[in-house]
Protein backbone atom coordinates (compact mmCIF):
# COMPACT_ATOMS: atom_id res chain seq x y z
CA UNK A 1 0.00 0.00 0.00
CA UNK A 2 1.32 3.69 -0.40
CA UNK A 3 -0.18 4.88 2.96
CA UNK A 4 -2.50 7.29 1.96
CA UNK A 5 -3.38 9.54 4.99
CA UNK A 6 -7.13 9.43 6.25
CA UNK A 7 -7.55 13.22 6.29
CA UNK A 8 -6.34 13.06 2.65
CA UNK A 9 -9.82 10.81 1.43
CA UNK A 10 -12.99 13.22 0.82
CA UNK A 11 -15.83 12.45 3.28
CA UNK A 12 -18.12 11.77 0.49
CA UNK A 13 -16.04 9.43 -0.88
CA UNK A 14 -15.97 6.71 2.17
CA UNK A 15 -19.93 7.78 2.97
CA UNK A 16 -21.96 4.78 3.44
CA UNK A 17 -25.24 4.21 1.98
CA UNK A 18 -27.63 2.58 3.45
CA UNK A 19 -30.44 -0.77 1.68
CA UNK A 20 -33.01 1.76 0.48
CA UNK A 21 -30.40 4.47 -0.95
CA UNK A 22 -28.94 1.42 -2.87
CA UNK A 23 -32.18 0.65 -3.95
CA UNK A 24 -32.90 3.78 -5.37
CA UNK A 25 -29.94 4.34 -7.19
CA UNK A 26 -30.76 0.64 -8.91
CA UNK A 27 -34.40 1.91 -9.98
CA UNK A 28 -32.80 5.42 -11.26
CA UNK A 29 -30.66 3.25 -13.21
CA UNK A 30 -33.52 0.98 -14.50
CA UNK A 31 -34.78 2.67 -17.61
CA UNK A 32 -37.60 0.85 -18.44
CA UNK A 33 -38.57 1.19 -14.47
CA UNK A 34 -38.37 4.58 -14.80
CA UNK A 35 -41.08 4.21 -17.83
CA UNK A 36 -43.23 2.66 -16.38
CA UNK A 37 -43.50 4.26 -13.18
CA UNK A 38 -44.07 7.94 -15.72
CA UNK A 39 -46.79 5.82 -17.33
CA UNK A 40 -48.11 4.59 -13.64
CA UNK A 41 -47.92 8.67 -12.74
CA UNK A 42 -49.53 9.70 -15.47
CA UNK A 43 -52.74 7.47 -15.22
CA UNK A 44 -53.06 8.51 -11.53
CA UNK A 45 -53.11 12.63 -12.65
CA UNK A 46 -55.62 11.67 -15.38
CA UNK A 47 -57.69 9.28 -13.06
CA UNK A 48 -58.09 12.33 -10.68
CA UNK A 49 -58.17 15.55 -13.23
CA UNK A 50 -61.11 13.15 -14.78
CA UNK A 51 -63.73 15.60 -13.41
CA UNK A 52 -62.03 18.69 -14.16
CA UNK A 53 -61.72 17.14 -17.78
CA UNK A 54 -64.97 16.41 -18.35
CA UNK A 55 -65.93 19.81 -17.41
CA UNK A 56 -63.57 21.36 -19.62
CA UNK A 57 -64.75 19.26 -22.54
CA UNK A 58 -68.61 19.63 -21.54
CA UNK A 59 -68.91 16.19 -21.77
CA UNK A 60 -70.08 14.40 -18.18
CA UNK A 61 -69.62 10.78 -18.15
CA UNK A 62 -73.39 9.93 -18.42
CA UNK A 63 -74.31 12.75 -20.85
CA UNK A 64 -75.87 11.02 -24.05
CA UNK A 65 -75.68 13.01 -27.28
CA UNK A 66 -78.07 10.95 -29.98
CA UNK A 67 -77.29 13.79 -31.94
CA UNK A 68 -73.59 14.27 -32.87
CA UNK A 69 -72.40 10.77 -30.82
CA UNK A 70 -74.44 8.34 -32.97
CA UNK A 71 -74.84 7.31 -36.81
CA UNK A 72 -77.88 7.76 -38.68
CA UNK A 73 -77.95 3.85 -38.07
CA UNK A 74 -77.69 4.14 -34.34
CA UNK A 75 -74.28 2.64 -34.24
CA UNK A 76 -71.60 4.71 -31.97
CA UNK A 77 -69.18 7.35 -33.52
CA UNK A 78 -65.33 6.94 -34.46
CA UNK A 79 -63.21 8.84 -33.08
CA UNK A 80 -62.88 12.31 -34.37
CA UNK A 81 -62.04 16.20 -32.88
CA UNK A 82 -65.08 16.27 -30.59
CA UNK A 83 -64.90 12.33 -29.40
CA UNK A 84 -61.27 11.54 -29.25
CA UNK A 85 -61.97 7.89 -28.56
CA UNK A 86 -64.91 7.63 -30.12
CA UNK A 87 -68.62 7.04 -28.37
CA UNK A 88 -70.12 3.92 -27.24
CA UNK A 89 -73.39 2.41 -27.80
CA UNK A 90 -75.68 5.27 -26.19
CA UNK A 91 -73.55 8.43 -27.87
CA UNK A 92 -71.55 9.07 -24.44
CA UNK A 93 -67.91 10.27 -24.54
CA UNK A 94 -65.71 7.13 -24.40
CA UNK A 95 -62.60 9.04 -23.17
CA UNK A 96 -64.26 10.80 -20.72
CA UNK A 97 -65.87 6.75 -19.66
CA UNK A 98 -62.44 5.49 -19.76
CA UNK A 99 -60.87 8.42 -17.54
CA UNK A 100 -63.43 7.65 -14.95
CA UNK A 101 -63.08 3.44 -15.41
CA UNK A 102 -59.21 4.54 -14.21
CA UNK A 103 -60.52 5.99 -10.83
CA UNK A 104 -63.10 2.76 -10.08
CA UNK A 105 -59.89 0.47 -11.26
CA UNK A 106 -56.77 2.30 -9.64
CA UNK A 107 -59.07 2.53 -6.37
CA UNK A 108 -60.31 -0.64 -6.43
CA UNK A 109 -56.73 -1.92 -7.34
CA UNK A 110 -55.29 -0.18 -4.37
CA UNK A 111 -57.54 -0.64 -1.70
CA UNK A 112 -58.26 -4.25 -2.50
CA UNK A 113 -53.97 -4.81 -2.26
CA UNK A 114 -53.58 -2.41 0.90
CA UNK A 115 -56.29 -4.27 2.63
CA UNK A 116 -54.70 -7.70 1.82
CA UNK A 117 -51.33 -6.44 2.87
CA UNK A 118 -51.99 -5.39 6.19
CA UNK A 119 -54.69 -8.77 7.07
CA UNK A 120 -51.56 -10.80 5.05
CA UNK A 121 -48.50 -9.54 7.28
CA UNK A 122 -50.93 -9.95 10.27
CA UNK A 123 -51.36 -13.03 9.83
CA UNK A 124 -47.81 -14.50 8.42
CA UNK A 125 -46.64 -12.39 11.16
CA UNK A 126 -48.35 -13.94 14.11
CA UNK A 127 -48.06 -17.67 12.26
CA UNK A 128 -44.09 -17.20 11.40
CA UNK A 129 -43.05 -15.88 15.55
CA UNK A 130 -45.28 -17.88 16.98
CA UNK A 131 -45.36 -21.39 15.19
CA UNK A 132 -46.43 -24.48 16.49
CA UNK A 133 -50.37 -24.89 16.88
CA UNK A 134 -51.21 -21.19 15.67
CA UNK A 135 -48.77 -21.82 13.13
CA UNK A 136 -50.17 -25.00 11.70
CA UNK A 137 -54.23 -23.16 11.73
CA UNK A 138 -52.98 -20.18 10.75
CA UNK A 139 -50.97 -22.28 7.54
CA UNK A 140 -54.06 -23.86 6.68
CA UNK A 141 -56.28 -20.97 6.67
CA UNK A 142 -53.93 -19.52 3.80
CA UNK A 143 -54.34 -23.38 1.97
CA UNK A 144 -57.67 -23.35 1.93
CA UNK A 145 -58.10 -19.10 0.92
CA UNK A 146 -55.45 -20.03 -2.00
CA UNK A 147 -57.24 -23.32 -3.40
CA UNK A 148 -61.08 -22.01 -3.14
CA UNK A 149 -62.20 -20.57 -6.46
CA UNK A 150 -62.46 -16.58 -6.22
CA UNK A 151 -65.32 -16.39 -9.19
CA UNK A 152 -67.77 -18.87 -6.69
CA UNK A 153 -66.78 -16.97 -3.79
CA UNK A 154 -67.67 -13.73 -5.45
CA UNK A 155 -70.56 -14.62 -6.91
CA UNK A 156 -71.34 -15.82 -3.44
CA UNK A 157 -70.50 -12.32 -1.59
CA UNK A 158 -72.58 -10.41 -5.01
CA UNK A 159 -75.40 -12.46 -4.17
CA UNK A 160 -75.61 -11.21 -0.72
CA UNK A 161 -74.23 -7.71 -0.87
CA UNK A 162 -74.65 -7.08 -4.39
CA UNK A 163 -72.64 -5.42 -7.18
CA UNK A 164 -70.58 -2.52 -5.54
CA UNK A 165 -66.95 -1.20 -5.02
CA UNK A 166 -66.66 -2.16 -1.40
CA UNK A 167 -68.20 -5.26 -2.32
CA UNK A 168 -65.51 -6.28 -5.00
CA UNK A 169 -62.45 -4.47 -2.99
CA UNK A 170 -63.72 -6.60 -0.56
CA UNK A 171 -63.54 -9.65 -2.32
CA UNK A 172 -60.67 -9.28 -3.62
CA UNK A 173 -58.59 -8.03 -0.58
CA UNK A 174 -60.03 -11.48 0.79
CA UNK A 175 -58.64 -13.53 -1.75
CA UNK A 176 -55.05 -11.70 -2.09
CA UNK A 177 -54.10 -11.71 1.52
CA UNK A 178 -52.90 -15.14 1.74
CA UNK A 179 -49.86 -14.86 -0.90
CA UNK A 180 -48.22 -11.93 1.26
CA UNK A 181 -48.80 -14.50 4.48
CA UNK A 182 -47.17 -17.03 2.95
CA UNK A 183 -43.90 -14.90 2.18
CA UNK A 184 -44.51 -12.75 5.07
CA UNK A 185 -44.64 -16.36 7.46
CA UNK A 186 -41.35 -17.84 5.43
CA UNK A 187 -39.25 -14.69 6.13
CA UNK A 188 -40.41 -14.20 9.60
CA UNK A 189 -39.35 -17.95 10.19
CA UNK A 190 -36.13 -17.08 9.36
CA UNK A 191 -35.67 -13.71 10.46
CA UNK A 192 -36.71 -14.60 14.22
CA UNK A 193 -33.56 -16.57 14.77
CA UNK A 194 -31.49 -13.38 14.13
CA UNK A 195 -29.04 -12.57 17.05
CA UNK A 196 -30.48 -9.25 17.31
CA UNK A 197 -33.93 -10.42 18.26
CA UNK A 198 -32.46 -12.68 20.87
CA UNK A 199 -30.48 -9.91 22.36
CA UNK A 200 -33.30 -8.15 22.42
CA UNK A 201 -35.27 -11.10 24.29
CA UNK A 202 -32.23 -11.82 26.38
CA UNK A 203 -32.71 -7.86 27.47
CA UNK A 204 -36.69 -8.41 28.28
CA UNK A 205 -38.20 -7.38 24.98
CA UNK A 206 -42.17 -9.04 25.12
CA UNK A 207 -43.29 -10.29 22.25
CA UNK A 208 -45.34 -7.53 20.64
CA UNK A 209 -41.94 -5.15 20.26
CA UNK A 210 -39.67 -8.03 18.64
CA UNK A 211 -42.29 -8.21 16.24
CA UNK A 212 -43.26 -4.49 15.09
CA UNK A 213 -39.50 -3.52 16.03
CA UNK A 214 -36.93 -5.72 15.22
CA UNK A 215 -39.29 -8.27 12.73
CA UNK A 216 -41.67 -6.49 11.08
CA UNK A 217 -39.39 -3.42 9.48
CA UNK A 218 -37.46 -6.05 8.14
CA UNK A 219 -40.67 -6.95 5.89
CA UNK A 220 -41.08 -4.04 4.04
CA UNK A 221 -39.00 -4.51 1.62
CA UNK A 222 -40.44 -8.03 -0.01
CA UNK A 223 -44.17 -6.57 1.20
CA UNK A 224 -43.43 -3.73 -1.37
CA UNK A 225 -42.30 -6.16 -3.84
CA UNK A 226 -45.25 -7.81 -3.59
CA UNK A 227 -47.86 -4.92 -3.58
CA UNK A 228 -46.54 -3.56 -6.68
CA UNK A 229 -46.84 -6.77 -8.28
CA UNK A 230 -50.47 -7.41 -7.28
CA UNK A 231 -52.09 -3.89 -7.49
CA UNK A 232 -52.25 -4.94 -11.64
CA UNK A 233 -53.57 -8.65 -10.59
CA UNK A 234 -56.02 -6.72 -8.71
CA UNK A 235 -56.99 -4.38 -11.47
CA UNK A 236 -57.41 -7.39 -13.78
CA UNK A 237 -59.85 -9.17 -10.96
CA UNK A 238 -61.77 -6.38 -10.77
CA UNK A 239 -62.44 -5.71 -14.70
CA UNK A 240 -62.92 -9.63 -14.73
CA UNK A 241 -65.35 -9.52 -12.16
CA UNK A 242 -67.22 -5.94 -14.01
CA UNK A 243 -66.99 -7.86 -17.44
CA UNK A 244 -69.03 -10.64 -15.86
CA UNK A 245 -71.55 -8.11 -14.16
CA UNK A 246 -70.34 -9.35 -10.55
CA UNK A 247 -68.40 -6.19 -9.95
CA UNK A 248 -68.84 -2.58 -10.52
CA UNK A 249 -72.44 -1.76 -11.86
CA UNK A 250 -73.55 0.50 -14.68
CA UNK A 251 -73.69 2.87 -15.40
CA UNK A 252 -70.75 3.46 -13.46
CA UNK A 253 -68.26 3.19 -16.19
CA UNK A 254 -65.07 0.51 -15.05
CA UNK A 255 -63.06 -1.22 -17.59
CA UNK A 256 -64.34 -4.41 -17.15
CA UNK A 257 -68.35 -2.89 -18.00
CA UNK A 258 -66.93 -0.92 -20.71
CA UNK A 259 -65.36 -4.54 -21.96
CA UNK A 260 -68.61 -6.04 -21.34
CA UNK A 261 -70.85 -3.68 -23.64
CA UNK A 262 -68.41 -3.54 -25.81
CA UNK A 263 -68.40 -7.16 -27.14
CA UNK A 264 -71.28 -6.64 -29.61
CA UNK A 265 -69.80 -3.81 -31.64
CA UNK A 266 -66.55 -5.10 -31.89
CA UNK A 267 -67.09 -5.43 -35.87
CA UNK A 268 -68.68 -1.92 -36.65
CA UNK A 269 -67.30 0.01 -33.55
CA UNK A 270 -63.85 -0.74 -33.53
CA UNK A 271 -62.68 1.78 -30.92
CA UNK A 272 -65.67 0.58 -28.65
CA UNK A 273 -63.36 -2.66 -27.75
CA UNK A 274 -59.64 -1.41 -28.11
CA UNK A 275 -59.35 1.81 -26.48
CA UNK A 276 -60.64 0.16 -22.86
CA UNK A 277 -59.06 -2.90 -23.72
CA UNK A 278 -55.35 -0.86 -24.70
CA UNK A 279 -55.87 1.31 -21.75
CA UNK A 280 -56.11 -1.77 -19.24
CA UNK A 281 -53.22 -3.77 -21.44
CA UNK A 282 -51.05 -0.29 -20.46
CA UNK A 283 -51.76 -0.07 -17.05
CA UNK A 284 -51.31 -3.83 -15.67
CA UNK A 285 -48.08 -3.62 -18.18
CA UNK A 286 -46.72 -0.72 -16.21
CA UNK A 287 -47.19 -1.80 -12.79
CA UNK A 288 -45.84 -5.48 -13.56
CA UNK A 289 -42.53 -3.69 -15.26
CA UNK A 290 -42.48 -1.20 -12.46
CA UNK A 291 -42.62 -4.30 -9.93
CA UNK A 292 -40.07 -6.30 -11.36
CA UNK A 293 -37.93 -3.16 -11.13
CA UNK A 294 -38.44 -2.35 -7.72
CA UNK A 295 -37.90 -6.12 -7.23
CA UNK A 296 -34.53 -5.81 -8.47
CA UNK A 297 -33.48 -3.23 -7.13
CA UNK A 298 -34.46 -4.01 -3.54
CA UNK A 299 -33.14 -8.02 -3.90
CA UNK A 300 -30.52 -7.85 -6.48
CA UNK A 301 -29.97 -11.89 -6.41
CA UNK A 302 -33.34 -11.98 -8.33
CA UNK A 303 -32.22 -10.34 -11.21
CA UNK A 304 -29.22 -12.98 -11.21
CA UNK A 305 -31.46 -16.22 -10.40
CA UNK A 306 -33.79 -14.85 -13.51
CA UNK A 307 -31.57 -13.59 -15.48
CA UNK A 308 -33.57 -10.30 -17.06
CA UNK A 309 -30.44 -8.70 -17.70
CA UNK A 310 -29.45 -11.04 -21.01
CA UNK A 311 -27.03 -13.21 -19.17
CA UNK A 312 -24.78 -10.94 -17.80
CA UNK A 313 -23.44 -13.62 -15.11
CA UNK A 314 -23.01 -15.94 -17.50
CA UNK A 315 -21.28 -13.65 -19.55
CA UNK A 316 -19.41 -12.08 -15.99
CA UNK A 317 -18.77 -16.41 -15.42
CA UNK A 318 -17.20 -16.97 -18.94
CA UNK A 319 -14.80 -14.62 -18.58
CA UNK A 320 -13.85 -15.55 -15.17
CA UNK A 321 -13.30 -19.11 -16.30
CA UNK A 322 -11.21 -17.75 -19.55
CA UNK A 323 -8.60 -15.71 -17.48
CA UNK A 324 -7.85 -18.13 -14.61
CA UNK A 325 -9.16 -21.82 -16.10
CA UNK A 326 -11.63 -21.88 -13.18
CA UNK A 327 -14.72 -20.63 -11.11
CA UNK A 328 -14.23 -18.03 -8.84
CA UNK A 329 -15.06 -20.28 -6.11
CA UNK A 330 -12.15 -23.11 -6.87
CA UNK A 331 -9.78 -20.48 -6.70
CA UNK A 332 -11.19 -19.32 -2.97
CA UNK A 333 -11.30 -22.68 -1.73
CA UNK A 334 -7.86 -23.73 -3.07
CA UNK A 335 -6.54 -20.17 -1.44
Amino acid sequence: MTGIRPEAVPGEAIAGRGPWALAWARVRTDRVALASAAIVVLLLVLAAAAPLIAQWSGHGPDDRFRDIGMTAQGLPVAPNGTFWFGTDRLGRDLFIRVLYGARVSLVVGVLSTGLAAVLGVAVGLLAGFYGGVIDTLLSRLMDVVLSFPYLIFALAVVSIAGPSLTATAGVIALYSWAAIAGVVRGRTLSIKEREYVEAARSLGAGDARIMLVDILPNLLAPVIVLVTLLIPAAIVFESTLSYLGLGIAAPTPSWGNLLGEAQGFSRVAWWYLVFPAGTLLVTTLAFNLLGDGVRDAIDPRTERLFGRRGGVLSKRSRRGKGRDGGSGAAKTMEG
